[in-house]
């Protein structure tokens, strides 16, 4: 059976319930506080400065997302020769970086970065996949600015730049060990870019940009340090004479099989450095294949016995000291002397010889007598006088100072070869400087490897007239019937002297290896320029300094007094240039 439903009209409804009206003023005052710290809070952070993690705090934080400080390299200094040719510059350079989280291995442009980089599509692709979970990748390191002006002409995001310089030498390896080279932050690593590096290096500035969330600047804001550049330098290097030095040096070395040489070629008026050159080279801007005996700057720190050539030095010291004189007379007869239980031969005997003779056939045993009269005090300080025994003062990085032993007792046969050259050393550089005493008729002036602007005086270490007659005696050598005959030239008189050194071996001095050298100055008159050469190991039957070291003398400072437009003169031994003596 249905109930019945209850009409709507029987049905009673609660009766209202009342809220105060405290209560509903009190709520609305709650709420509007809450909005009006809300309002006062907000200020506080976006508007008010001064407060802890308040404006000033949220502004930085905001900046340093966004603002970012950039380095702006300072390049450095050029090195230049003494006629402003560039031999160091530093070219700039742009290296290419992407983020593989923007750019990734399926982006749809890769194809165009792959050409505009100049890599095979696949291999981007692989590199990119690679670093997918990095945010940083190198694209493509020290670039030319027009090759990465092609990848940024695509405008693709995500891919960062960055301007760096490469030192850059337009010689190569013709001046290569006395410029050195640079590591990838530029700093100098050897020779002149090493010993002046302070003076080259720039000073880096920074500026300010305006970055999205993926690294692309948006603006530059600003300048925050201006770059410095390095400051130039200016060295004494006649890059005309540095080019001829060393392609001479180059082809005597091949041409006679030899190991290593040098040639250094010295200002005789002021001592700046005017060419010097070593075999074997190298390339400064291809150092893929670098060996460590071609970076060696042979002529100023390698030492050497210079034999033969110390000749006018110690009988200069025989005639300072009275012990002989031009007009002395030194019998050699029978063509060798014992001395200490050692035999000193020459070539043949000469008998009677006055001093012009003893340095024209380069006689041992007419300088040994020499030596023994005027004794090892008076020989060694003339040697240092000159420069052996103390550094030129270059500032060339391990400028060689050589050994010039003062020994406490001096056994007849140490001095004997003392005398001519053995058993002490010095460098090529320290040759060249003291041949220019005897050129400057006593005068030793500074070596340089920069420019100099004033010829400085110098400072007289032996008597005029003695170097003098040393000078007359010296062209004798260069003249027919002289241990150095090659050393004639065809439109300039020369002077200088032959040199012949046994190199050591495992067990003492080597009867097959020798080192050969010349050094001389020319014109005789006047002399412009001081030239010695040096061939290490010639291996073609010749050894001999007259024979090996002198032809490249000769021809280095024929062409050099032509590239310095010295006049030609008059030479009367012209007609005796096919007559070639043999020489120690």
């Amino acid at each position: 059976m249905k109930k019945k439903r209850k009409s709507s009209a029987n049905v009673k409804l609660a009766p209202p319930v009342l809220v105060a009206r405290w209560r509903f003023y009190f709520v609305g005052v709650v709420m509007a506080a809450l909005m009006l710290a809300l309002v006062v809070q907000l200020a506080r952070v976006q508007v008010v400065s001064g407060t802890d993690r308040g404006a000033d705090f949220l502004r930085q934080a905001g900046e340093d997302r966004t603002f970012r400080s950039e380095v702006l390299p300072g390049y450095r200094g050029i090195i230049s020769d003494r006629n402003g040719e560039p031999l160091a510059v530093s070219t700039p350079l742009v290296s290419v970086y992407l983020d593989p989280q923007v750019v990734s291995s399926d982006y749809p442009r890769l194809p165009q970065l792959a050409k505009a980089a100049g890599m095979k599509l696949g291999d981007l692709k692989n590199k990119l996949e690679r670093y997918s979970s990095h945010s940083y990748m190198s694209l493509k390191p020290r670039l030319p600015p027009e090759y990465a002006d092609r990848i940024k002409a695509l405008g693709i995001p995500g891919i960062f730049y960055e301007t760096e310089y490469r030192r850059f030498y337009p010689s190569a390896e013709v001046s290569a060990q006395l410029l050195g080279f640079t590591n990838f932050t530029d700093q100098g690593q050897e020779a002149i870019e090493l010993a002046y590096d302070n003076w080259l290096r720039g000073e880096p500035g920074s500026k300010t940009v305006l970055k999205d969330e993926k690294g692309n600047v948006i603006r530059e804001v600003g300048i925050t340090h201006a770059a410095s550049p390095g400051n130039n330098l200016d060295l004494s290097i006649d890059l005309r004479l540095q080019y001829m030095a060393y392609r001479e040096l180059k082809a005597a070395v091949a041409k006679n099989n030899a190991s290593a040489g040098s040639v250094v070629v010295l200002d005789a008026h002021s001592g700046e450095v005017l060419a010097l050159v070593n075999q074997p080279s190298f390339n400064p801007n291809d150092r893929s294949e670098l060996d460590g005996e071609a970076v060696r700057n042979r002529a100023v720190v390698d030492q050497l016995e210079p034999g033969s050539t110390i000749k006018p030095f110690s009988i200069m010291a025989a005639m300072e000291a009275g012990v002989a004189d031009t007009n002395s007379i030194i019998d050699t007869s029978p063509g060798y002397v014992h001395v200490g239980g050692k035999t000193f031969l020459d070539p043949v005997n000469y008998g009677k010889m006055d001093l012009t003779k003893i340095i024209t056939k380069s006689s041992q045993v007419g300088t040994t007598k020499l030596a023994l009269k005027t004794g090892p005090e008076a020989i060694r300080d003339m040697y240092y006088r000159v420069g052996f025994g103390q550094a030129p003062g270059t500032g060339f990085p391990g400028e060689s100072v050589g050994q010039l032993p003062n020994h406490r007792r001096w056994p007849s046969v140490t001095l004997a070869n003392y005398a001519f050259g053995y058993g002490f050393t010095a460098s090529v550089l320290q040759l060249a400087q003291a041949y220019s005493v005897i050129a400057n008729e006593g005068v030793k002036k500074p070596v340089s490897l920069l420019r100099v602007d004033e010829t400085p005086r110098g400072q007289q270490v032996i008597a005029s007239d003695i170097a003098r007659e040393m000078k007359k005696m010296l062209a004798t050598v260069t003249q027919k019937g002289g241990t150095g005959a090659r050393a004639q030239l065809a439109h300039y008189n020369t002077a200088g002297k032959s040199g012949t050194a046994h190199l050591i071996g495992e067990t003492g001095y080597a009867d097959d290896k020798y080192r050969s050298l010349f050094a001389g100055f020319a014109p005789f008159d006047n002399p412009r320029i001081v030239v010695v050469a040096v061939i290490s190991e010639p291996k073609t039957g010749k050894y001999y300094g007259g024979e090996v070291a002198a032809p490249v003398f000769g021809r280095v400072t024929e062409s050099a007094l032509r590239l310095l437009e010295v006049p030609p003169e008059s030479n009367p031994n012209t007609e005796q240039m096919a007559q070639l003596g043999g020489g120690q």
